[in-house]
């Protein structure tokens, strides 16, 4: 009894494909079919922010309900429509935009001093906030006239980069939608998941938060991951070292490219190369069979050289709590390891490279201890991700095989890498600086109002 899951799925999939036609400014009025359709004039409605049109014309393919439930609102020639939200979004992180309301919605119901008021706001219309929080955190107040044009400048390499890489995501999401009926629902999910990486890093890179290096990283690291899951080998081969030289090719541009005494110098910049170019030879390494002692020591000489860079500037290990707390969680996952059945020969170096983990975590959180800011504490959360990736690769190999191993320790792994290189690229752990990409400074901020906003349907 009931509808067939399948149902729904083809039903959602017709109705997106629908949409695509219907966001556009160049179809005008379309007589009858404006009538019963979502048709561009309807939708164009829909997104607007006049106080005539809002919240109106909610039809995906048929108006029909919104006439039926009073939703409905004819596009008038004399208001033009203007689009956008009227809580600002600035952004153009796809995770950002859907949670932005949220976030709003949690911050009044967690201000709100009346009970009832914490529950309200995640029921009341839209737009409703309590009194006391209303008048704590006051909003200015929506000027259709003021809506200014969210569009951070761009140099043409980077509109260039965006377009080409707009283009390949297309590629992708057509890709994905044409084989997603029937893959199994964790393929389906991993490469959703791919989708969205890349997705949130050119939005990143196009706003200026990161350069577009950074982004070819994270997109190398995603399809390395979803390949490595999905059981493409050669691409998982071509992707996973390519991840590294791409990093590796950052951090040298950025070199070459830094002013004196700006940012990382060039003494922590070969530091930072070498520990990458070790976790390059150990994911090569990895990769083949037989070949484990040798990723081993590459890991390990890697580690070695990031706690020398974590060194720079600060004294040794500077939270002997961080420190012990990391030595603990060596020794007990090594102990997990030897309960667990690690091979004899294998006890001294993986006894080695568990205390080399554990000394470059403590040292990147005395690091971040000291010098605070946004980049030293990135650098000490992704050397946490990286005892949390090994951690995980060792259980599996050495103790019991995972569900999706390759998915977390690879996820893990390059979370760990991104953060570390991000955060030792931010500067030197000073305050947070304004945004840096590899073709100069950019700006995050809105354009100055200047009437209208650019209708973008």
């Amino acid at each position: 009894a009931g509808v067939p899951p399948l149902v729904f799925a083809i039903v959602a999939l017709v109705d997106l494909l629908y949409q695509f036609w219907v966001h556009t400014e160049q179809v005008g009025r379309l007589g009858w079919f404006d009538r019963w359709f979502c048709s561009p004039s309807n939708h164009r409605v829909h997104h607007a922010v006049n106080d005539v049109y809002l919240d109106k014309n909610y039809g995906g393919i048929l108006v029909l309900w919104d006439r039926m439930f009073g939703t409905f609102k004819d596009e008038d020639d004399r208001e033009k429509c203007v689009y956008g939200t009227r809580g600002l979004l600035n952004s153009w992180d796809p995770l950002w935009a859907n949670a932005q309301v949220y976030a709003g919605l949690a911050h009044d119901s967690w201000h709100a001093r009346n009970w009832l008021d914490k529950l309200r706001v995640w029921i009341k219309p839209p737009g409703w906030r309590p009194a006391d929080v209303a008048e704590r955190f006051p909003k200015p107040a929506f000027d259709i006239a003021q809506v200014p044009l969210y569009h951070p400048p761009m140099s043409r390499a980077l509109q260039w980069f965006a377009g080409v890489q707009f283009a390949l995501m297309l590629a992708g999401v057509a890709a994905f939608l044409w084989q997603a009926d029937t893959a199994p629902l964790v393929d389906n999910a991993v490469w959703f998941t791919t989708l969205l990486a890349t997705q949130w890093a050119l939005g990143a890179a196009v706003q200026g938060r990161i350069g577009m290096g950074m982004a070819l990283v994270i997109e190398s690291a995603a399809l390395a991951t979803a390949t490595s899951v999905l059981g493409l080998q050669e691409w998982h081969w071509l992707f996973k070292p390519l991840t590294m030289v791409i990093a590796i090719a950052v951090v040298a541009g950025h070199l070459r490219a830094a002013a004196p005494g700006g940012g990382l110098d060039r003494a922590e910049g070969r530091w930072l190369i070498a520990a990458l170019a070790g976790s390059l030879a150990g994911d090569v390494f990895l990769m083949f069979g037989g070949f484990f002692i040798p990723g081993l020591v590459s890991f390990l000489l890697a580690h070695l050289c990031y706690i020398v860079l974590f060194r720079k500037g600060v004294p040794w290990f500077a939270r002997r709590g961080a420190l012990l707390a990391t030595l603990a969680i060596g020794v007990g996952m090594y102990a997990f390891l030897w309960l667990g059945g690690l091979p004899v020969a294998l006890r001294g170096p993986v006894a080695a490279y568990v205390l080399v983990i554990a000394l470059m975590a403590a040292q990147a959180i005395g690091r971040a201890s000291v010098l605070g800011g946004r980049g030293a504490w990135l650098v000490a959360i992704g050397a946490g991700f990286f005892m949390l990736s090994d951690a995980t690769l060792a259980t599996n190999r050495f103790v019991q095989p995972l569900p999706l191993a390759q998915l977390w320790v690879l996820a893990t792994y390059y979370i760990a890498q991104v953060l570390i290189v991000a955060g030792m690229l931010d500067g030197a752990g000073g305050p947070r600086r304004n945004p840096v990409s590899e073709e100069g400074p950019a700006a995050s901020a809105a354009v100055p109002p200047t009437g209208y906003a650019t209708p973008r349907p």
